[in-house]
């Protein structure tokens, strides 16, 4: 993988905020062929050892929040990326400090992922004096484009398919439960729920028909702070929509990133898989 854009030789250092999965990992990689500085926090029980590997780092309880922040300016870190899911605890669990009640006084443990993560831009931006940015503003051209990645498109079936799984998350994503619905034959077999897409497909899995295969359909929530939650697919969600039986995906084109998009192709192509870039106006959504 190639990171070649110039700005981010010039960018300030990084600190990447790393919950689970291999995203922080793509920042780490274009961080060091990009020669950009940068430091990882790695959240205890939620990011992987494997994936942050070596590079320069420091494990912090998640609700040690002061204590994340003070290594994070220590190590002289301007701008701040937010890497990964993280599994959101209880707050026996969290335990959090002074710095981290911050987020809790104002009542947003109980509201959806949306208002959280949006409230922890701002008091980031605003009260401790960092700058949030996306991962794609770090990782390059890696946003969806519009159209089929591989070999195959979606049959008139799985286009309605994706039509009325548009339907649903349009319609359910004023109550910030999940980005993705799994649709087949015009029956949804699941919504996203806080065991995100790979928990879906696995619990899809069970429920797969007879006939033409469903499409899992992906996009950002409507409000969704995209510098902290970008939807995002890579060979791990090509090998759960094979297991479950899928005719293929369809990602919101422009704000949904792909991780290793050529392994990702070809494990698609390989299995007879659509992967298509979608827009709101590609489909009727109108019943």
């Amino acid at each position: 993988m190639l990171f070649s854009s110039p700005n981010l030789r010039m960018a300030p250092k990084l600190g990447i905020l790393a919950g689970g999965g291999p995203l922080p990992g793509h920042l780490i990689e274009a961080c060091r062929e990009t020669g950009r500085q940068f430091f990882v926090i790695g959240f205890e029980g939620q990011a992987d050892p494997i994936v942050i590997g070596n590079a320069p780092h420091a494990w912090v309880r998640l609700g040690a929040a002061k204590t994340a922040l003070d290594r994070l300016r220590a190590e002289g870190v301007e701008d701040i990326v937010m890497a990964g899911p993280v599994r959101r605890p209880t707050l026996k669990e969290l335990r959090p400090d002074r710095r981290a009640a911050r987020f809790l006084a104002r009542g947003l443990l109980n509201r959806g992922d949306n208002s959280l993560l949006g409230a922890i831009v701002r008091t980031l931006e605003e009260d401790e004096g960092f700058r949030v940015v996306g991962a794609d503003a770090v990782l390059g051209d890696m946003r969806a484009p519009n159209g089929p990645f591989g070999r195959f498109e979606p049959d008139p079936g799985s286009k309605e398919d994706i039509a009325h799984g548009m339907r649903v998350l349009t319609d359910t994503g004023h109550l910030d439960i999940g980005q993705a619905v799994i649709v087949q034959q015009g029956i949804v077999l699941g919504l996203e729920a806080a065991e995100g897409t790979s928990g879906l497909l696995e619990r899809c899995a069970a429920l797969h028909r007879e006939g033409r295969g469903g499409v899992l359909v992906k996009q950002p929530k409507l409000g969704q702070e995209l510098r902290a939650d970008m939807p995002t697919v890579g060979p791990d969600t090509i090998a759960g929509a094979i297991n479950s039986g899928l005719a293929g995906i369809a990602i919101g084109a422009g704000n949904t990133l792909i991780l290793d998009r050529t392994k990702l192709v070809a494990e698609a192509d390989k299995a007879g898989l659509f992967v298509v870039g979608i827009r709101p106006g590609d489909y009727c959504t109108d019943e």
